[in-house]
């Protein structure tokens, strides 16, 4: 159950100051604007910011900027709703809602809060399998880049990713034991780090290709038919480039999340509302500069990631080192996205069995160079084993990330759109059938669309992808 939101009085602030917790009885927040930022910049900026320039190859310069600004607005917009959904009623003084899940529950609730949940959930499942597959991928490209800069442009290198995906699970494992979102805070700082600096590489390099003069041919509507693609491809690519685009800026599926990990004063929908800006703002920049220098450089013919699909050899080293930037993005990226997960097994958990030691009770420990440490027998054994999990189906099924470009278009519009929108209307009483309530309906709709459009194309692809399934077969 919830915990009830009050005022304190003095004597009971005093309390909670001494005891470390906070008004709700829970462990003290210290997040800030910064926090929140990174860690919205670690969720947003992913590896994906390096195929944007495919995004604008398959829409053309004015579509792609347009859609690309576009997608920018709407998520900043439906953020700001969601942030004010974090109290309710009141998103200054009222009860704290601790996941998205609380928050669809205490504005609309019926059976939307476990639609809401189940596409919170699985979204969260894949990314974290997706994220494996990707890091991995970079990982190969190092040791291939390697390979080139040795053997030639033209040599066949071949290597295994699956030891990477065993590597990246490992270190998983490890941070996995993190307790909880309020102390990831030092692993997204260094993930928006990295992120930064291999979208600045990977601008620069495009930028160097731009200046060099050895560019590709691009037009303003991009791909040309009968010359670049067949018309049906056209089509379904450009489902696919929208779908990239909308999805590339999800990050209200933790919101609440992030937001619970602020401090109360100032009020954490303000801030909360700063940190989206920030994020989107920053993000949209490096989105930009990557999708129009990227495909500047190589016009139609732009890969699908100009860093791992190699549309750059030298220099080597500088390859290499972005390349390891994406993994250890990445690897804070999993944790952002793990974390709600972890906590909402657990929390369940300790509701249904209180009197079990084995779920509930800490132990403390001391662990050379970390200092003091709190460890949990069921923490250890469950997370351990979902890392486990999601390793091996990543093995299995090294083509997931097809699969999840089908899982974001279906829990983009639910969770970045219907549902901050529903929540605004109800919290804040919208006349039905007034200007702006046909306005946000609107805007539902329209995204309702783009999804489904994104999705069919995700299909198209995801069945191409299929087609060519080899299992365990190394990375050429």
């Amino acid at each position: 159950m919830m915990d009830t939101y009050h005022n304190p009085s003095a004597v009971e602030l005093d309390d909670t100051a001494v005891k470390g917790v906070d008004d709700d009885g829970r462990e003290k927040r210290t997040g800030t604007f910064f926090t929140a930022s990174a860690h919205i910049i670690t969720a947003v900026i992913g590896s994906g910011v390096l195929s944007l320039a495919w995004a604008l190859a398959q829409l053309g310069w004015v579509a792609g900027t347009i859609i690309l600004v576009t997608f920018a607005v709407i998520t900043y917009y439906t953020s700001t709703f969601l942030a004010d959904c974090y109290r309710s009623p009141d998103p200054i003084t009222g009860t704290r809602n601790y996941s998205y899940m609380d928050v669809v529950r205490a504005y609309l609730g019926g059976k939307k809060v476990q639609l809401c949940g189940l596409a919170q959930y699985v979204n969260l499942v894949g990314v974290t399998i997706g994220y494996t597959i990707t890091a991995s991928i970079s990982l190969v490209a190092i040791g291939k880049s390697n390979c080139f800069h040795d053997k030639g442009h033209e040599a066949k290198c071949s290597v295994s990713n699956y030891p990477y995906m065993a590597a990246f699970g490992v270190v998983q494992i490890i941070l996995s034991q993190i307790p909880n979102f309020h102390e990831l805070s030092f692993l997204s700082f260094i993930a928006a780090v990295m992120s930064f600096s291999y979208s600045s590489i990977g601008i620069g390099l495009a930028i160097a290709k731009v200046a060099s003069g050895k560019v590709g041919k691009t037009e303003l509507t991009g791909t040309v038919i009968g010359v670049d693609v067949t018309s049906s491809e056209k089509v379904w690519r450009m489902f696919q480039a929208i779908g990239d685009i909308a999805f590339s800026y999800a990050f209200t599926t933790i919101l609440i999340e992030i937001q619970d990990t602020l401090r109360s004063s100032p009020p954490e929908n303000k801030v909360m509302k700063r940190a989206s800006l920030a994020g989107v703002s920053t993000t949209t920049f490096f989105y930009i500069l990557c999708g129009c220098f990227g495909y500047a450089a190589f016009g139609n013919k732009a890969p699908g990631d100009f860093l791992t699909e190699f549309g750059f050899y030298d220099p080597y080293w500088l390859i290499d080192f972005a390349n390891a930037c994406i993994a250890l993005h990445l690897i804070g990226a999993y944790q952002v996205y793990g974390q709600p997960f972890f906590q909402f097994v657990e929390s369940n958990c300790k509701k249904n069995w209180p009197q079990s030691n084995f779920i509930n009770k800490e132990y403390s420990s001391n662990i050379p160079l970390f200092g003091k440490c709190r460890v949990n027998l069921f923490r250890l054994v469950w997370r351990t084993c979902y890392v486990v999990m999601t390793t091996v189906v990543a093995m299995i099924f090294p083509f997931f990330n097809a699969i999840l470009g089908l899982l974001g278009a279906l829990s983009f519009w639910p969770l970045t759109v219907y549902f901050p929108v529903s929540m605004h209307i109800a919290q804040t009483k919208v006349k039905k059938y007034s200007p702006r309530w046909l306005a946000l309906n609107l805007l539902v709709v329209v995204c309702l669309i783009v999804s489904c459009l994104a999705a069919v194309g995700s299909i198209i692809g995801l069945i191409s992808s299929v087609k060519a399934y080899k299992p365990f077969k190394n990375l050429n």
